[in-house]
């Protein structure tokens, strides 16, 4: 029985702290899901067709360079994650923490889902130290003011932000 771990998120957008879980997270298992949450009640900038696709670019791109050979699906989904951990054998949920102040949320969510689905594991993962302070809304902040994001999220990933200013 192979051993399915899935790494849920919004991705908006996705930065180089997620590519980090995502190269980390895809060594727990046979195989790695990256779900894409449409999260509506976020208000996430991105579409959840245009988050998966990015996603999806990344992932490519780390496996064509070696970087994971671990097989990786990118999907997005509108369920409830428990839900969808079930619908594809997923055993282990993967949550990237980058300070404190993330854990008591994480470990409520992680609480509900181990409820709702005895069976599925939460295991967090710290993240790397020159990523920690990186977080989604911080870099669609700086780039709605025009500021220089390449050091915080993937070459395909600034063109996206830079097609919204236009």
């Amino acid at each position: 029985m192979s051993r399915i771990v899935i790494y849920p998120g919004t991705f908006d957008p996705l930065t180089f702290g997620h590519i980090d879980i995502i190269e980390r997270a895809s060594k727990l298992g046979d195989e790695l899901i990256v779900a894409v949450a449409a999260n509506a009640g976020k208000g996430p900038l991105l579409t959840v067709e245009e988050r998966t696709e990015l996603v999806a670019q990344e992932v490519k791109r780390l496996n064509e360079d070696g970087t994971i050979t671990t097989p990786i699906r990118v999907l997005s989904f509108t369920s409830l994650l428990t839900d969808l951990a079930r619908e594809q054998g997923a055993s282990i949920i993967v949550r990237g923490l980058r300070a404190v102040s993330d854990f008591e949320i994480e470990f409520q969510m992680a609480s509900i889902n181990k409820r709702l689905h005895g069976d599925l594991e939460t295991v967090f993962l710290m993240a790397a130290e020159h990523q920690h302070f990186v977080a989604s809304r911080f870099v669609k902040e700086v780039s709605k003011y025009g500021g220089d994001i390449s050091s915080f999220v993937p070459a395909s990933v600034v063109r996206k932000m830079n097609s919204l200013k236009s």
